[in-house]
């Protein structure tokens, strides 16, 4: 909303949004800050909006599609400077904020995202998030993973992935009994301790009081150089697979936390300044869109020597430059420099989104 003003008589955006702006201009602030806080608020248009995300991925699957999907669940938190509605303090985080929920695929898609209040708990509304996403990948998919942190380590979520036959990894929080499980790997090894780390896995059932069954817990033991005491983690999981590949696929949830940070730092999903919670959440929505798309173009639209470019890079070497726009009667010319992007390497990344379009419907009359 802040640069709408300026945007609207931008001229590449204009030429973006067709139609009338390209003569005139696009839609005012006050336009756009209606669409967003009246129309977009609606519970209608918000849940549409909400699924918009995954109908994108959708279409994308059906130009890659995965022989299976990974999903991972995270919270992260979105400080608030104002009187935003339930905008609320979190002991957690020190700071007043919203606390948003985030599913991802391991291509870095956000499959869903939820906005919620700032003193939920972690796994607060996770079935809200996680069952949409599960119903549409339902007979497109050979097998889905789950994979999240000890927030989400509850009945309830080990009790939907085992009925929709999900494989998950989940960290566990420690507790006595887990700890005496592993007593032997606890003791300090004795003699002159190795330069490198020691790493010891073990697995084994356990059932906690408010579990109806019992389920298979791996456990990883690690003693690092000039440490006194070791680094201990539980993982709950239904997957058959060793001990060790558990634990280094549980480990990949990392880049989960790393997509976040993209979305806090280039994309800006925490500037959450409308005063209503809805219009917050509509805002929320608009940037995981924003997201996406980038992830899109740097999935299937770069080429080999910028692939592994973070979003904030392709953003402020490849979107946000400036460029001399020459208009003629019959087209328009953008004259940019080659400063971050070269010629050929701009051409090939028009070349691989034009690949990306459907191709046209030919008639059989």
């Amino acid at each position: 909303m802040n640069d709408a003003d300026r945007l609207r008589h931008d001229p590449a955006m204009r030429w973006v949004v067709g139609v009338k702006a390209t003569s005139g201009a696009a839609a005012s602030p006050s336009q756009i800050g209606r669409f967003e806080t009246q129309w977009l608020a609606s519970d209608k248009n918000l849940l549409a909006l909400a699924d918009l995300s995954g109908q994108w991925i959708d279409r994308v699957h059906a130009r890659r599609p995965p022989r299976g999907i990974v999903l991972d669940m995270d919270s992260s938190v979105s400080p608030t400077h104002g009187e935003q509605e339930n905008s609320v303090w979190n002991g957690h985080y020190s700071c007043t904020c919203y606390h948003p929920l985030f599913v991802f695929n391991q291509f870095g898609d956000l499959e869903r995202c939820s906005l919620r209040p700032g003193n939920v708990h972690s796994a607060d509304g996770w079935d809200g998030v996680l069952k949409p996403v599960v119903e549409r990948y339902e007979g497109k998919v050979a097998r889905i993973y789950f994979r999240s942190d000890a927030g989400f380590a509850k009945p309830e979520v080990y009790e939907f992935l085992e009925a929709e036959r999900i494989k998950y990894a989940i960290r566990l929080p420690a507790n006595r009994i887990l700890q005496e499980r592993i007593g032997h790997l606890l003791t300090r090894p004795i003699g002159r301790p190795p330069n490198e780390v020691r790493r010891s896995y073990v697995n084994f059932t356990y059932q906690a009081g408010s579990w109806t069954k019992s389920r298979r817990v791996v456990a990883k033991v690690e003693w690092h150089p000039g440490e006194l005491y070791p680094h201990v983690g539980f993982i709950v999981t239904n997957m058959s697979r060793p001990a060790e590949r558990v634990v280094a696929f549980y480990n990949k949830r990392g880049t989960c936390e790393q997509w976040i940070k993209e979305g806090k730092g280039a994309i800006k999903w925490t500037r959450l300044s409308c005063r209503t919670f809805a219009a917050n959440a509509v805002r929320l929505q608009l940037h995981a869109l924003a997201y996406n798309l980038g992830n899109f173009l740097r999935t299937l639209a770069t080429p080999e020597p910028i692939k592994d470019w973070s979003l904030t890079s392709l953003k402020e070497k490849l979107i946000k430059i400036g460029a001399k726009v020459v208009s003629h009667g019959r087209y328009v010319a953008f004259q940019m420099a080659e400063v971050a992007i070269p010629r050929n390497l701009f051409a090939d990344i028009l070349r691989m989104i034009a690949e990306l379009r459907s191709p046209p419907v030919t008639s059989t009359a």
